[in-house]
């Protein structure tokens, strides 16, 4: 039996739509055997699949073939997980990603009272990413 790479990810729950799994596929953050997939590659039992998850890289071996979504419990028992252990999140990373301030279109210029609500909120914001300096 053989199933499509794309179907495999999402029965095995890599993914939580098998669209997000199409994607991956395209852009080139899953391998199988060290070689870059198309999402309708064919898949193998002992194939070894490799996702990339942002700083993580998930190393899966295929024990089992479905292509229709399973439930958690079952879905692990699809693969062998020889992954490292996933790393610690960077918190200077998680500020990077938080919305800038912003301001409704068109409310106008910041007042005296918004502009030293805007700054004190900068300021906690540069002490948590490390950068401490007191004023």
């Amino acid at each position: 039996m053989q199933v499509r790479l794309d179907k495999w990810l999402h029965a095995a729950r890599a993914f939580k739509t098998r669209t997000q799994a199409t994607r991956a596929c395209d852009l080139g953050r899953v391998r199988v055997n060290g070689a870059a997939a198309k999402p309708h590659r064919a898949l193998r039992e002992g194939d070894r699949v490799e996702i990339e998850q942002r700083d993580w890289t998930r190393l899966w071996v295929v024990k089992e073939l479905r292509d229709r979504p399973q439930p958690k419990a079952e879905a692990a028992r699809l693969y062998e997980d020889l992954s490292p252990p996933r790393p610690l999140p960077d918190p200077v990373d998680r500020l990077r990603r938080r919305p800038p301030v912003g301001r409704e279109a068109g409310s106008g210029r910041p007042t005296k009272r918004d502009r030293r609500r805007l700054e004190r909120q900068l300021r906690s914001d540069r002490a948590v990413e490390g950068g401490g300096e007191s004023e």
